[in-house]
């Protein structure tokens, strides 16, 4: 198991948690939480390992266009770049829901 963990200044904030996923074979799992300073602290969990790279790549691309303060957790079963981006974009969106299910 690799645990791998970023840090990237953040100014916007998220409203609610989420929770997208689910780790099992070739999947992940991503939660998201609002954050109480002005950063985002990804860490990762992942039983794949020789991939930090690819994760350093996918990770610093997706928060580089959302500039979201959050606290995220990645548990990953082999999940392609493609899937981590997609779940990546379902968390931020549940995180941002306002209380009529909208953005």
């Amino acid at each position: 198991m690799e645990k791998i963990t970023y840090t990237f200044p953040a100014t916007k904030n998220i409203d609610h948690r989420a929770h997208v996923g689910v780790v099992g074979s070739g999947d992940l799992e991503v939660m998201m939480e609002p954050s109480d300073g002005s950063q985002t602290e990804v860490t990762i969990r992942t039983g794949i390992t020789g991939f930090k790279n690819t994760w350093e790549a996918v990770i610093q691309r997706f928060f580089s266009q959302h500039d979201v303060a959050a606290k995220v957790r990645i548990n990953d079963f082999g999940a392609t770049p493609g899937v981590v981006a997609i779940r990546l974009a379902q968390a931020l969106e549940v995180s941002t829901l306002d209380s009529n299910g909208k953005c």
